[in-house]
C-alpha cells in the first residue's frame, strides 16, 4: 500500500517508518522538524527508493495539498505537540498544534481519497484520573482528560467520528500508554526511561520526583508499531488501548535500569510535580480481540534495548 506517515521523524514515528518499509510499503513522511530528526530516519532513508520525506508542518495548506496529490491509502497521524507541560503553558499552541493539524490531516484525506486515518492518541491523559479500583482502565471508562494536551488529544477522536460519519474515512485511535524505546530522546522532560538510561550510562545521577511510588504502564515501542500496522486494516471506528495492563513504579523503573547499566548510584528525589498522576495503567484486551493484537517485550527485555541504543549513541 501507500501509506502517508506524519511526525515520521519522530521516536514513534520513525520506528514505524522502518516496519512500513520492510513489509515493502510505498512511504511518505511528512515532519516539520521541530522535535523530529532526519537522524532518526537515516537507515530508512538509505534503505530503498520507496521514500520521500516531505519538509512541512501539518497545519499548512501545502500539506493538505501534499496529501491530495500523493493520495494514500491510509495515513499514520502522530505529528502532535506531545508534553502535557507545554499545553498547560501554551494551550493555544498546543490546540494549534493537535486539533487543527488534526483537521487539516482529515481534509488532506478527503482530498488524497485516503480510505483509513490511524491516530496516535493519548491513553495516558484520556481517561483523567480514574479510580483505582478501575485500574488498569478499559475503553468503557469515560474521557475525562484534565489537561489541554488530553482535552487536544480527545478532540482529535471526536473530529475522527465526525469525518467517519461525514465523509466515510474510517479511523482506528489507538490510546497509548506511556512508549519507550530506542531513538526516545533521552535529554528531553518526557520519556523517563530514556532519561534514566542515558544519565545512568554516562555516569550521572537520576532524579525521581516523589517518593517514587506513582505508577505508569510502559509500552515498548516495537509492540506499539505492530499495533499501529495492525491497524491499517483493522479496528475500523475504534478507540483501543495500546499498553500493558500492568503497573510499574517509578522506583522499580529506576531499579531495573541501574541493573541493566551495572550502575550503583542511588538515585536523588525532588518534590513531586504537581497535578501528576498517581497510578495509570490501560487495559490492552480489546486491542487483542479487535487488532489480534498483544505486547510482547517484558520491560527488563525493553531498558534492555534502550540502554545499547543510548550506549551506541554517546560512543
Amino acid at each position: 500500500m501507500r501509506a502517508l506517515v506524519t511526525g515520521g521523524a519522530g521516536f514513534i514515528g520513525s520506528n514505524l517508518v522502518d516496519r512500513l518499509l520492510a513489509e515493502g510499503h510505498e512511504v511518505d513522511v511528512v515532519d516539520d522538524l521541530s522535535t523530529g530528526s532526519l537522524a532518526n530516519l537515516a537507515d530508512a532513508r538509505a534503505s530503498n527508493g520507496s521514500l520521500r520525506f516531505h519538509h512541512l508542518d501539518v497545519r499548512s495548506n501545502d500539506f493538505v495539498d501534499l496529501v491530495g496529490h500523493r493520495r494514500p491509502e491510509v495515513m499514520f497521524h502522530l505529528a502532535a505537540q506531545a508534553d502535557v507541560r507545554v499545553s498547560v503553558d501554551r494551550p493555544v499552541f498546543d490546540a494549534e498544534v493537535n486539533i487543527l493539524g488534526t483537521i487539516q490531516a482529515l481534509e488532506g484525506a478527503r482530498a488524497g481519497g485516503t480510505t483509513k486515518v490511524v491516530l496516535a492518541a493519548s491513553g495516558g491523559t484520556l481517561y483523567g484520573e480514574p479510580d483505582e479500583a478501575d485500574l488498569p482502565v478499559d475503553e468503557h471508562q469515560p474521557h475525562r482528560p484534565l489537561s489541554p494536551y488530553g482535552v487536544s488529544k480527545k478532540s482529535a477522536i471526536d473530529y475522527l467520528v465526525a469525518y467517519r460519519e461525514l465523509h466515510g474515512i474510517e479511523f482506528t485511535a489507538l490510546a497509548l500508554a506511556n512508549v519507550y524505546g530506542p531513538r526516545q530522546d533521552p535529554h528531553g522532560e518526557a520519556g523517563v526511561v530514556a532519561i534514566f538510561a542515558g544519565n545512568l550510562v554516562a555516569g550521572r545521577p537520576c532524579v525521581i520526583f516523589g517518593d517514587g511510588s506513582q505508577t505508569r504502564d510502559y509500552v515498548f515501542v516495537d509492540d506499539v508499531v505492530d499495533a499501529f500496522a495492525r491497524s491499517a486494516r483493522r479496528g475500523d471506528g475504534l478507540v483501543l488501548n495500546i499498553g500493558t495492563g500492568q503497573e510499574t513504579s517509578v522506583s522499580k523503573l529506576y531499579e531495573i535500569a541501574a541493573a541493566a547499566t551495572g550502575s550503583k548510584l542511588a538515585p536523588r528525589h525532588a518534590p513531586a510535580r504537581p497535578g501528576e498522576l498517581k497510578r495509570s495503567a490501560l487495559d490492552p484486551r480489546r486491542a487483542a480481540l479487535h487488532l489480534g493484537w498483544k505486547p510482547w517485550t517484558t520491560l527488563e527485555m525493553g531498558i534492555a534495548s534502550v540502554v545499547r541504543y543510548v550506549g551506541q549513541a554517546g560512543s
